[in-house]
């Protein structure tokens, strides 16, 4: 109970932070990649902010030698660049340079009411969905299946 309270907690002020910034404003987004014309860099100063908060903090928690709430640290481990990961990244930023919204702006805009957030969502999870159908089709392939063994 107090794991998902303290998510609650988290993903709120997260939340907040993302309305209070604008970064839930697809507008502002693309005026952020519009270099040329209505450029607005304060994205930029957003996620500049983000990231001194988040060193202070991986450096403050990991000092704690575990989570308050969890047994351990769950880290990546892998650290190669495959296909998968290139080819995923490159679709995430194409979809939010067109759409103008990224996960974490996306969700606190659903509340919004505006039809453009939930286009949005509809396209992410559709592309989730299409991944893992492709994925599932490529294993039972014979010739996915003799490259793997």
């Amino acid at each position: 109970m107090l794991k998902t309270l303290s998510a609650f907690a988290i993903g709120l002020v997260f939340g907040i932070g993302i309305m209070l910034s604008g970064m839930a404003n697809p507008a502002k987004v693309l005026n952020f990649f519009d270099i040329f014309g209505t450029w607005d860099p304060s994205l930029m100063f957003v996620m500049g902010g983000a990231l001194v908060v988040t060193a202070i903090g991986y450096r403050l928690v990991f000092r704690m030698g575990h989570p308050l709430l969890a047994d351990g640290f769950s880290l990546p481990t892998r650290k190669d660049l495959d296909a998968k990961l290139i080819g995923g990244s490159a679709i995430f930023g194409i979809g939010w340079g067109l759409s103008g919204f990224c996960p974490g702006g996306l969700v606190p805009a659903l509340g919004l009411g505006r039809m453009e957030p939930v286009i949005a969502a509809t396209a992410i999870v559709a592309g989730m969905i299409a991944f893992r159908i492709v994925n599932r089709l490529r294993a039972t392939t014979p010739a996915a299946s003799a490259n793997q063994a």
